[in-house]
């Protein structure tokens, strides 16, 4: 069924690439407006045009760590198309400096928390409030599986972070759900993404590693992870809220892994 989200407005963090690229794409086939919010100004202009110019789709320069600068995005939402109905919160990094307790500095574990959870705090706080009003919305702030089960290859910070976006989604779907204001974490399981090519490239055996623990036997890809996020955006998951959900391809439901 096409136009499940017609005439909504959305804004999407971190979407000229990946998850966020694929949701954006798939939001404007089932009708929404879509503000794209990323710090690929030539990617996101492009992107733009590509879809239909400024009367479907607006891009807007964000650092995500910013308040003034998240603030305006969600303002422009409002501005320029009349209301915020989803926020998909999914700009994240996991860089190499992420790894080991042990090898990890303070300045690597800061960014990595700045990015992937603050940047999640000041989408929420800067959404919220054109929702309340609305008395409606869907917020979907990217988490991750292990935010839900140790990481066989450590990453510290970025673990840490996405834990955070769960129990903090969690927190804001049950205070606002009687405000008519749904507030969900997807869980993706390893995504083929720019950022896995990039770590398959520079570790092929850390990055191998994740394969093995897949009952499905292959990554994720993000128009899969896009379906979700437009299942938890549409009304057809208008029960669910303060949910981790998972799409994973079996791994948090695994205990051994049939090869």
């Amino acid at each position: 069924m096409a136009g499940r989200i017609e005439g909504r407005t959305a804004v999407v963090t971190g979407g000229c690439s990946g998850i966020g690229l694929a949701t954006v794409r798939r939001f404007v086939e089932e009708g929404a407006r879509v503000v794209i919010g990323d710090i690929d100004d030539a990617a996101g202009e492009a992107l733009a045009a590509e879809l239909g110019g400024p009367e479907v789709v607006t891009y807007v320069h964000v650092d995500v760590t910013s308040k003034d600068q998240v603030d305006a995005l969600f303002r422009t939402a409002k501005d320029t198309y009349g209301s915020v109905d989803i926020a998909f919160n999914n700009a994240g990094i996991s860089p190499p400096e992420d790894d080991s307790i042990l090898d990890t500095d303070l300045e690597a574990w800061r960014r990595v928390q700045e990015v992937n959870l603050t940047s999640v705090y000041l989408c929420c706080k800067a959404a919220l409030p054109y929702m309340l009003e609305q008395k409606r919305g869907s917020i979907v702030n990217t988490a991750s599986f292990v935010a839900v089960m140790g990481a066989a290859t450590s990453q510290i910070s970025y673990s840490a972070s996405k834990g955070g976006v769960l129990s903090m989604s969690r927190e804001l779907g049950v205070q606002f759900a009687r405000e008519g204001v749904r507030v969900n974490a997807l869980c993706p399981g390893p995504v083929n993404t720019p950022l896995l090519t990039e770590l398959f490239a520079s570790d092929a055996e850390r990055a191998a590693r994740r394969l093995v623990h897949i009952p499905m036997g292959r990554f994720g890809e993000p128009e899969e992870m896009a379906n979700a996020v437009l299942f938890l955006a549409s009304d057809e998951s208008s029960f669910i809220t303060a949910n981790a959900f998972l799409v994973d391809g079996g791994i948090s439901g695994a205990y051994v892994t049939p090869v």
